[in-house]
């Protein structure tokens, strides 16, 4: 073979095999490793969703329905039409405190705490007072459909939510004023259901003695440095759980039976695992903040009494024999810990 046939020979393979290359399918390059995508920003109606969730404070709602139902075992009957009336009344009125709650501190939130609704500017302070307004009115219209007694406590009910927010929070009424409407608010279940009160007195008493320590506390709750508090709501605390667990020497008619004077019974065992209950949700949170009186600590033993409001209903509907309602209003208390497990997730608080 000559020198000039096999170059010839050797360009023609080179050239082949640059075609074939040429020919074959190119790899594609590595992509860049895939990041995942940015959460969206939650929409319009979202975030104004959100921002009325937190200025009505929903994970408290949880405590209110155990008000009527209490009163309505206190006074001797059994939860009907019309305590699903004064339930209804008591929710608006609640709620229309809390909206007229941050209407009236809108000045004092803008220093304090100005991630809240109105200082933030999520929600008007109009449309606040607004609601509140149209809440009160709601509530009062419930109640009178339950009847002229209801409605007979509903009115200075919500005439003291309104005292409280606008004139006696700052003073040192307030916590007797929160109290008297947490205890007219037991007391609008009774008449609801019965048409009378008396009966349900001692549990309204004892419902806002609750209430009463647990204001307390809170007056201190943005800034701390108060002992006295603490250590008072828990010896309220201690005297409550026992007084609730001693049986009741009169029951309501028709319940003389369910648990006699004296005999432990399903309905006195009943009571004291509430009266536990109410104990264990409200003491620790009470001690921690006794022995260290920061604001978190405050904060935490606020949300630890509101919660154990629940489980103080429970105990008392137990007491005056109604064992039904006392389960049935103790079952509120995982969906109050819930949602304010999650609304602490979110970093909103319930107070």
């Amino acid at each position: 073979m000559s020198r000039t046939a096999a170059a010839a020979r050797a360009a023609s393979s080179r050239a082949g095999t640059t075609g074939e290359q040429d020919a074959a399918p190119r790899s594609a390059p590595p992509s860049a490793p895939s990041t995942p995508a940015a959460p969206r920003p939650p929409g319009p109606r979202t975030a104004r969703a959100g921002a009325w969730a937190e200025l009505l404070r929903l994970p408290a709602l949880f405590t209110v329905p155990g008000d009527a139902l209490a009163g309505a075992a206190a006074a001797g009957a059994r939860p009907g039409p019309r305590t699903l009336l004064a339930i209804g009344s008591s929710l608006c009125l609640y709620e229309a405190g809390m909206a007229l709650n941050d209407w009236a501190d809108r000045a004092e939130d803008a220093v304090e705490r100005p991630h809240r609704p109105l200082p933030s500017g999520r929600i008007r302070p109009a449309a606040a007072l607004t609601a509140a307004g149209v809440l009160t009115g709601a509530g009062l219209a419930l109640a009178a459909g339950a009847g002229r007694p209801a409605l007979a406590v509903a009115t200075p009910l919500a005439a003291t939510v309104w005292a409280y927010d606008l004139a006696l929070k700052h003073t040192p009424a307030g916590p007797a004023a929160m109290a008297a409407a947490r205890g007219l608010d037991l007391l609008l279940g009774a008449a609801a259901t019965v048409g009378g009160t008396r009966a349900a007195l001692p549990s309204a008493v004892l419902l806002g003695s609750h209430t009463l320590a647990v204001t307390a506390v809170s007056r201190r709750e943005t800034t701390g440095g108060s002992v006295l508090a603490p250590l008072a709501a828990l010896a309220t605390t201690g005297a409550l759980t026992g007084y609730v667990a001693r049986r009741r020497t009169r029951l309501p008619a028709g319940r003389r039976a369910a648990a006699a004077p004296g005999l432990p019974g399903p309905t006195g065992v009943l009571t004291a695992a509430l009266g536990a209950a109410y104990a264990a949700t409200a003491a620790r949170p009470y001690f921690h903040a006794a022995l260290n009186p920061s604001p978190p600590l405050t904060q935490r033993a606020v949300g630890g009494g509101i919660r154990a409001t629940i489980p103080l209903q429970a105990a008392l509907a137990a007491r005056s024999g109604a064992s039904a309602t006392a389960l049935l209003t103790a079952a509120l208390a995982p969906a109050g810990r819930l949602f304010a497990r999650r609304a602490a997730m979110r970093k909103v608080s319930i107070t």
